[in-house]
Parts: structure tokens; C-alpha cells; sequence
């Protein structure tokens, strides 16, 4: 499959219009439904076992959410594999051991153009281009990250010719850091700091140990992809966004998290820390509700649910996930409240072995 193929030309379209009605996104999941039931073999047999068949979905959120971590038991490809695909594998901290997730893109142009579009407005707001500073490895060390994939995406098409990548196979560069917050500073330029949260603690503890703070110009901005995952101390949100801001000088507001995952092609935004929990949103072509993971069905308003997102950027794999976080409809979107578990957890873990049981048989 390449961008010649009318079904991807036209999503490129979809991404690239301003918004859409609930009509215009039906009409696209729809299509991209039906493609992924034909060509998509374990999707296929999970649909099968649900009962569910093209006739049978009538809009998006009838799309039978597949378990995120069906990933990790099958490959959910449409387009049969090529020597020029893109895999993006997950970390392997998930439950379920160290078996890494797989996502496959046969191109890159959609999800591209799904960061660029989205990232464009909710981070940079306007702005063309900033000094970047990453705090993460580059897509040459970590071939394989989507995260690694999209910050060096970030810097290339937003970045100005100052930024820089501050983490090496060799570990982080702080000197160098430091060295471009000190320029920041003199220049009175805005800066823009991206990275994964457990970078800003190793940031912060370092600034600690040497007790030293900076205080980046106004209109600088600081960007966390969340989750510590174990290579880093663990701080509450608050108190993270608290110490990000002491440290570098940005408020709170300018603090934004990026919710994100190797599963999706589309990314989720805040609009500043200034409280906690945020309330993230996402752009025209994705949609988002809260199930009961035992069930599958959509939790009544103003209960917690198993978040479900329907990604029509995900064109080769499957439009719909069944994730494993916890979140509660927010106006404007939801809130992320971590991780599921007891009952949830166990309902998530019951989902997956469904779709097991259905593409075995």
C-alpha cells in the first residue's frame, strides 16, 4: 500500500481538512472498517466470534475494540510485509512480561502528517519554528521508537537550526543541556524542551545536586511524554509539574503532556499543568469513549471507564484499541487516571484472551 492508493489519499485529505462533522468521521471509519476486515486476517476472526461484520456497524463506536495487547500476540498488518516498513515496537513493560508489541506502517506519511498537524497546533500554537532541546534518544539509536520517530520529527519540522538532541547511547549529555539553557537565557528567545517525563526527574535531581535553577524566557515550553516506567524516581503529577517549573523557569502552564502510545498514530495533548489531573484532547480524526472492559459497552456519564480510541491514522493495523487506562469524560475530553487494575485490570486481561481464543480458532 502506498499514498497512491485512493483509501490513503483520501485519509491524508481527512487529516489535512480543518475538522469534520460526526457524519464525515462514520464515513471514514466506516471505510477504513471494511478494509481492515478484508484484509486484516485476526481481525477478521475476532470480528467473527463478535458477530460483528461490515453490515453490522453502523458508526465508529460499534467497531470492535481490539485489546492493545493483541499487538504482542499477532501481527495486525493489512499490507503483506515489506523490506521498507516502519515497525514501532512497544517497550515490553506492559503486563505480560518483556513480549514487545509490533506496529507496522508500510509508510510513514500518515502518521506523519498526524503528528505535524496535531502538533502544530496544540504545542507549538502559532508559532513556526523554536530552539528544541530532546531529551531522548534519536531514531538512528532506537530505530524501532515511536516516541524516538516522533520527537525527531518534532525537531526536524519545528525545530530551528540551534536545536538539539541531549541524549546519546552514552547517556545524557547535562553539560551540553546546560550549555543551551545558558544561551536561551541570554537570547530572551523562547526554548522548547521535549522528552519523556523520567528525562525532566534525571534534569531536575541534577540541578538539585548542583543547585543550580534556570529561568527560560517567556513563551518557552516544556513537552512530557509521561510514564517513569522504572528509569526514573516516581513523582506525583503535581509535584513533578511543581519542581519542572521551579527548575527551568516555565510555568505551569506552559507545561504540557503529551499522552500518546506505539499503538496509535495519533497523539493526545494538554493544555498546560496548571492543575492535575489535565484534561487531554486529540484532533478530528480520532475518537475516544470509556468502556467497561468485561462488557464492552460504554460506561454511563460521569463514571470511569477502560479508555477505547478510534484512530483513523491507524489505516494498516486497526482503527480501534481497547487500552488498559483509566479515564473520565471531562467537557472538552477526558482524564487519564493511570493504569487499570483490580476488576478493570482483570477485564482488560479477559479481552485479551478472547481475541487469542478467536484468532486460534
Amino acid at each position: 500500500m502506498d499514498k497512491a492508493t485512493p483509501l490513503v489519499a483520501d485519509l491524508l485529505d481527512f487529516i489535512a481538512m480543518d475538522g469534520c462533522t460526526d457524519a464525515q468521521f462514520d464515513q471514514m471509519a466506516l471505510r477504513l472498517f471494511a478494509h481492515q476486515l478484508a484484509a486484516n486476517e485476526p481481525f477478521q476472526r475476532f470480528c467473527r466470534l463478535r458477530g460483528v461484520n461490515a453490515r453490522s456497524v453502523k458508526t465508529w463506536s460499534d467497531i470492535p475494540a481490539v485489546p492493545i495487547d493483541a499487538f504482542k500476540a499477532l501481527p495486525l498488518r493489512c499490507a503483506p510485509p515489506a523490506a521498507t516498513d516502519r515497525i514501532f515496537m512497544t517497550s515490553g513493560t506492559t503486563r505480560g512480561g518483556n513480549t514487545r508489541g509490533q506496529h507496522f506502517h508500510p509508510l510513514l506519511d500518515v502518521y506523519d502528517l498526524s503528528m505535524a498537524r496535531n502538533f502544530a497546533q496544540r504545542f507549538m500554537q502559532g508559532t513556526e519554528r523554536l530552539p528544541m532541546g530532546i531529551l531522548f534518544p534519536d531514531e538512528v539509536a532506537m530505530p524501532n521508537s515511536s516516541l524516538a520517530h516522533y520527537l525527531d520529527l518534532a525537531k526536524s519540522a519545528f525545530g530551528t537550526g540551534a536545536s538539539q538532541t541531549f541524549v546519546t547511547p552514552q547517556g545524557m549529555d547535562l553539560d551540553g543541556l546546560w550549555a543551551a539553557l545558558e544561551a536561551a537565557e541570554r537570547s530572551g528567545e523562547p526554548y522548547a524542551l521535549l522528552g519523556a517525563s523520567f528525562s525532566f526527574v534525571h534534569v531536575i535531581d541534577a540541578l538539585r545536586e548542583q543547585g543550580r535553577s534556570f529561568r527560560l524566557p517567556p513563551g518557552s515550553r516544556i513537552l512530557d511524554t509521561g510514564g517513569y516506567k522504572g528509569q526514573s524516581r516516581e513523582l506525583p503529577l503535581d509535584a513533578f509539574y511543581t519542581e519542572l517549573s521551579q527548575a527551568l523557569g516555565v510555568p505551569r502552564t506552559h507545561c504540557t503532556n503529551m499522552y500518546g502510545m506505539t499503538e496509535l498514530s495519533t497523539q493526545f495533548y494538554d493544555d498546560g499543568n496548571a492543575s492535575v489531573p489535565s484534561v487531554k484532547s486529540g484532533p478530528h480524526w480520532i475518537r475516544s469513549r470509556l468502556v467497561d472492559p468485561v462488557t464492552g459497552r460504554t460506561v454511563p456519564a460521569g463514571e470511569r471507564g477502560i479508555l477505547v480510541h478510534c484512530d483513523l491514522a491507524n489505516f494498516n493495523s486497526v482503527t480501534t484499541i481497547l487500552t488498559e487506562d483509566v479515564g473520565l469524560d471531562a467537557e472538552g475530553g477526558f482524564l487519564l487516571l493511570g493504569r487499570a487494575e483490580g476488576v478493570e485490570a482483570k477485564g482488560c486481561s479477559l479481552a485479551v484472551e478472547e481475541f487469542v481464543r478467536a484468532t486460534a480458532a
